[in-house]
């Protein structure tokens, strides 16, 4: 009997162990993969010389893939046409590299793939793999080093390509605009330091590029460029700093176009401060017309009166040194109405005037049909001044801490181009109370060169604040909404109030903007000094 309950007690025990062991769950497959690939071997090997295949095979450990390849993988010198890299999108355990360009005698090319190559399952990249060979009899090893800076920007873009140009008996700064360097590298996402590996002794131009689209080739419209002064020579020890800028377009004028009736648009590329437009024709040198800005668009518009009875016009454009001629069909459209509206839509700054705007050019304007009210509605004195080429009256008057302001625009207060004349409009704006912004004062010490402008931009670089200072150290903003802000100093070379930026052709570097190593927090009700100095 009791062997038979020892047997039972055994069998129960058992029982439990395996309903225990069966509730624990499926296996997780052990500890995630955090390991990159490894490469085997390669075919022919790394680093060979005398190269004379059309395709290359890199193998590894496990199945890999290539990811963001048009981003990472930088050919130096680049091919034309470019290699042909296998298999996209798939995995494989090995990677092929096609050749399809005619390479050059005694040259030394490189593949660097970035982070493209990732394992697959995990995707654990292959940091930065450098697949090198030499059409020669020996590896050129010397190299040029620097950092990235922005002329503008606290932090420079990712993925800036730095390039070098051979400076031989064909080279002009106009190859950057049509033709691919002679050596390559690019800083990629995580970097402002490069290094262009791999190259030959020699004098040559460094070039950076932070480009929209991708071609090796500088496109002034949308590209930052950067360069050094001269030539540099190869082998160097020398550490090269390139500031990244953005240059003012080079004038142009587009073909005119019929927006409405007796009106036609006048697009253009760069600075148009100085640009004119004038109609050609002896029956038209009465004409009356008016140029204003599109406040939208890179365009002038040229109004005119009365309608011209002409299937056709030519245009003379002017703007410093540049002059063309071109033809416009007229198009029988409807005029623009009228529409009056305010710059401000609420809050009104403390500083700031109140701008009205008009659709259509102003040509008169009665002062006295406007009234400003406080919230006491009691009148506010103001003064007006008028802006042609924005077809904006400012108002500008003392305004109050928490206060609400009423515009009253009577009728006939405006007439347009087209003797049009406003209905009665009203506006409304305030004012927050002085404890709703910060105050900041800056005491700037150190190697002070004057004249500068001293600014509060935010993360994006746009400026919030500025002041003009041609001597003292002390600068006062007032009424800083609260948030986060930079401090920078724009060394105003040429003494012309604002920031100047470079030009490659030219040989112009940007003029020098200082970012302190201090972040602004600025708060409501709240006023801070600082002392900040320059080095």
């Amino acid at each position: 009997m009791r062997k038979i309950v020892i047997q039972l007690f055994v069998l129960l025990l058992m029982a439990i162990i395996s309903i225990n062991c069966a509730s624990r769950g499926t296996p997780d497959g052990g500890p995630k993969d955090i390991d990159a690939p490894k490469i085997v071997n390669s075919s022919p090997e790394n680093y060979s010389t005398n190269f004379k295949e059309k395709e290359i095979r890199i193998y590894f450990d496990e199945y890999v893939k290539v990811k963001d390849l048009q981003k990472q993988l930088i050919v130096s010198p680049p091919m034309d046409p470019e290699p042909t890299v296998t298999p996209l999108g798939s995995a494989s355990e090995y990677i092929q590299i096609t050749i399809n360009d005619t390479l050059d005698d005694n040259t030394t090319y490189a593949f660097n793939f970035g982070r493209s190559i990732v394992d697959n399952n995990e995707e654990n990249p292959y940091d930065y793999y450098r697949y090198v060979f030499s059409t020669g009899n020996y590896i050129d090893s010397l190299y040029v080093s620097g950092t990235i800076l922005d002329a503008e920007n606290r932090m420079p873009d990712s993925f800036v390509s730095v390039m070098l140009y051979e400076a031989d008996s064909t080279y002009t700064d106009s190859l950057v605009f049509k033709q691919k360097p002679k050596y390559i590298t690019n800083t990629l996402d995580s970097l402002t330091i490069f290094s262009i590996d791999n190259i030959k002794a020699g004098q040559y131009k460094l070039i950076a590029l932070k480009e929209e689209t991708p071609n090796n080739t500088y496109q002034q419209k949308t590209d930052k460029i950067g360069f050094t002064e001269g030539f540099i020579t190869v082998p160097t020890d020398s550490f090269y700093t390139i500031k990244l800028f953005k240059e003012t377009l080079d004038f142009n004028a587009n073909r005119p176009r019929q927006v409405a009736g007796q009106k036609i648009a006048f697009g253009f590329e760069g600075d148009y401060e100085s640009m004119e437009i004038e109609i050609l024709g002896d029956s038209l040198k009465d004409l009356e017309q008016r140029i204003t800005k599109d406040p939208k668009a890179d365009s002038l518009f040229y109004w005119y009166k009365p309608k011209i009875e002409m299937d056709s016009a030519l245009f003379v454009i002017r703007n410093k040194v540049y002059r063309d001629t071109l033809t416009h069909k007229f198009r029988d459209l409807e005029k623009d109405s009228l529409v009056i509206t305010p710059s401000v839509s609420s809050v009104l700054n403390f500083t700031e005037a109140y701008g009205i705007r008009g659709s259509i050019p102003f040509v008169k304007f009665d002062e006295q049909q406007i009234s400003i009210l406080d919230k006491d509605s009691l009148n506010v004195p103001f003064t007006t001044s008028f802006s042609e080429i924005d077809n904006t009256y400012n108002l500008s008057f003392d305004k109050q801490e928490a206060d609400k302001y009423s515009i009253t625009i009577l009728p006939n207060a405006f007439e347009d181009f087209f003797g049009n004349v406003n209905d009665t409009l009203n506006f409304r704006a305030s004012t927050k109370k002085f404890s709703d912004y910060g105050n900041l004062r800056l005491n700037i010490q150190g190697n002070v060169s004057y004249p500068m402008i001293v600014q509060i931009v935010n993360a994006k670089a746009e400026v919030y604040a500025s002041s003009y200072l041609t001597e003292g150290s002390k600068v006062d903003f007032r009424n800083i909404n609260p948030g986060k802000y930079f401090i920078r100093v724009v060394l105003d070379a040429n003494e012309n109030g604002k920031f100047d930026t470079g030009n490659f052709l030219k040989n112009l570097q940007p003029e020098k903007i200082i970012y302190f190593d201090y972040t602004y927090e600025a708060r409501a009700n709240f006023d801070e000094v600082v002392e900040l100095s320059l080095k």
